[in-house]
């Protein structure tokens, strides 16, 4: 009886993960991808408000911006947690 050869699944080349991902996304519903969005938006204004921290304290208007800001990251972390896919912002599930 013969078999055939052993074919290397792992680790995948860089276009077939990339391959995977697109196929991931678009199988993906449009509220959790806007989720996803929204999440990466808010991460990023909320470096820039750090970085600001690191130099001066914040105005009433922008506590009030950060902490709106943060609200939004909640949220959308928890429609991509309950779509289980959290992978889409970086977080283990």
């Amino acid at each position: 009886m013969t078999t055939a050869p052993e074919t290397p699944t792992a680790p995948l080349p860089p276009a077939a993960v990339d391959a995977m991902r697109r196929l991931e996304e678009s199988l993906t519903s449009p509220e959790v991808l806007q989720a996803a969005a929204r999440y990466k938006v808010a991460s990023a204004l909320t470096a820039e408000v750090g970085r600001v921290m690191s130099t001066r304290d914040l105005t009433d208007i922008e506590m009030a911006d950060l902490l709106y800001v943060q609200d939004v990251m909640r949220e959308a972390q928890g429609v991509l947690s309950a779509a289980g896919r959290l992978d889409l912002i970086g977080v283990a599930s």
